[in-house]
């Protein structure tokens, strides 16, 4: 029997602690500046025992900054990660955009002074599509699921029909909202889409929401194409007829960012990623230059 441990500290963040009684694995681990604060959740739900695994679902901070606090209390645990995410995490560029962003949400929840440990951000085990990782007596099956970014990964267990999902998916409040979240390619995710809806799985890991039972499991699962493909087209519709970027940005907003999702979602994030999602439907279902 899996025991599910949410991790996250603040809002927003990202990390959820999976344990079947003898190998314990770390899903995302959240924002740098609330590292140390996860880990000591971690410490506190393993009980004294150690932390196995650390897999990681892509390279956005939100999602993977936290892991060096962690591997400074367990230095033993592997991070799994994609091999391009792997590569993220080696660019200057990158730790430089990771830590300004994780700066600038950590000022907006009051915290100002915190160690920004993003150059001890490192991979230990690379994974390609298809691999399948050994967790105690858990195996899961790597899928790149291409669409919020490229090096997005999910985890696959068949014999437990459970999967750690990804950004990829959208962004889920447990109720009827599926927020779509495509930030390189739309047809990239709906392809992700198709993919994890040919699998049988009947539990899942929502990111930034947590473990669905398997009436969630069910509707997200089955609504999650329905309503990448809805939102691509209204915002497409919205162009045609004129719309500002800022004004569909607003409407955006009035249609999502309420409830649970205005909870887990930051501000700056949404109008980031909304503004990326705009520019792609002009690029890829309207053809036009961007």
């Amino acid at each position: 029997m899996l025991k599910v441990t949410d991790c996250r500290v603040q809002p927003g963040d990202c990390a959820f602690l999976i344990d079947d009684g003898t190998t314990s694995i770390l899903h995302d681990t959240g924002f740098g500046f609330t590292g140390y604060q996860i880990a000591d959740k971690v410490e506190k739900a393993l009980n004294g025992r150690s932390l196995d695994y650390i897999f990681l679902s892509h390279s956005h901070y939100d999602h993977a900054l936290a892991t060096p606090y962690v591997k400074r209390k367990y230095p033993n645990a592997k991070v799994v990660a994609g091999r391009y995410a792997a590569d993220i995490f080696q660019r200057p560029g990158a730790k430089r955009v990771m830590r300004e962003l994780d700066g600038k949400f950590a000022a907006t929840c009051g915290v100002s002074d915190y160690e920004c440990l993003v150059d001890e951000l490192a991979v230990d085990v690379m994974v390609d599509d298809g691999d399948v990782i050994k967790a105690g007596d858990m195996e899961f099956q790597v899928l790149n699921l291409p669409g919020h970014t490229k090096c997005s990964v999910g985890y696959y267990c068949k014999d437990l029909k459970f999967m750690l999902a990804t950004e990829t998916l959208g962004v889920y409040d447990g109720d009827k909202t599926i927020v779509p979240s495509y930030l390189v390619g739309y047809q990239w995710c709906m392809d992700s889409i198709a993919r994890v809806q040919q699998m049988e799985i009947e539990t899942l890991i929502a990111p930034h929401l947590g473990l669905l039972n398997k009436e969630q499991t069910a509707f997200y699962l089955a609504n999650i194409g329905k309503a990448c493909y809805e939102v691509a087209h209204w915002k497409a519709d919205l162009i045609k007829s004129g719309h500002s970027d800022s004004e569909i940005l607003e409407l955006y907003k009035d249609r999502f960012w309420h409830g649970e999702i205005r909870r887990m979602y930051p501000i700056d994030a949404l109008n980031l990623n909304t503004s990326i999602m705009i520019a792609l439907i002009k690029k890829e279902l309207l053809g036009m230059a961007i």
